[in-house]
């Protein structure tokens, strides 16, 4: 017996674990799903436990896993990855040994050269919600420069550049600990879309190389009190607070995230 009703193919695989419901379609796009044999169609229904539905090859099969949020404090050097074959050690590797059975996926990423706040979830629709544009989930980093950035120029950072065809641009930046002269190594900067790698580009277009990239809160949910390399099972409220947006103090990280180590 079929143990749940017809769902859209994409919120199934969301529901499964596989991937968030963006990435389905994009795989469904891409002739990587078949359902009994065919190759999924956009918008296509399936019926869990009825329809045999394959992904890149590998089956897939009706949810059993519990729907669980950490969040994690990525160290620099692991990628944010279920399956990369040039980057080994992922950030799934954290995970204490109960967990690792789980289907986990990441809810919005770092690069493998930054650091910070990873939400990961098994709930495919939190994450399709935490990566959706329309969503406008605020995330928040601490950013240091391989040299001085004068507060004159942070007009630029707003405005944005574009590269390839794409604007680059934060919506909030500000100068942390600023010298006399108003420059400053460090910056915090706030953003809530978020391309592959924005921030290290847009600062290395405008002559400033990034020497650390830390994010250190999304939405109101901030990293405090999570060591490094560790995670933190998320409540109802945490997740919420996820979505909610913060209130402005001026640009500034919390005192913590100025002076703890990683």
């Amino acid at each position: 017996m079929p143990d749940a009703s017809p769902l859209r193919l994409q919120k199934h695989l969301a529901d499964a674990g596989v991937c968030s419901r963006r990435t389905a379609e994009a795989l469904i796009a891409a002739g990587e799903v078949w359902v009994n044999g065919r190759q999924a169609t956009a918008g296509q229904k399936v019926t869990p436990g009825l329809d045999k539905i394959t992904v890149s090859g590998k089956s897939v099969r009706p949810a059993v896993q519990p729907r669980l949020t950490l969040a994690v404090h990525k160290p620099r050097g692991l990628v944010c990855s279920n399956d990369d074959p040039h980057n080994p050690d992922t950030i799934f590797d954290l995970l204490p040994r109960e967990l690792a059975r789980l289907r986990f996926f990441c809810a919005g990423r770092l690069d493998k050269d930054s650091e910070g706040l990873v939400i990961i979830t098994t709930d495919g629709d939190l994450a399709n919600r935490l990566m959706h544009p329309r969503n406008t989930v605020v995330k928040r980093y601490h950013v240091r420069l391989e040299t001085p950035f004068p507060r004159t120029r942070i007009p630029q950072l707003l405005r944005g550049v574009v590269v390839e065809g794409e604007r680059l641009k934060v919506e909030h930046a500000a100068l942390v600990n600023p010298r006399p002269d108003g420059t400053a190594v460090d910056l915090d900067v706030h953003m809530h879309h978020g391309k592959k790698r924005e921030i290290r580009q847009l600062f290395t277009v405008l002559r400033h190389d990034v020497k650390r990239l830390r994010r250190y809160q999304i939405g109101s949910f901030p990293l405090r009190g999570i060591p490094l390399r560790a995670a933190k099972q998320l409540s109802t409220k945490e997740i919420a607070a996820l979505f909610k947006v913060p209130y402005f103090d001026g640009g500034h990280p919390s005192r913590s995230s100025h002076h703890e180590k990683a």
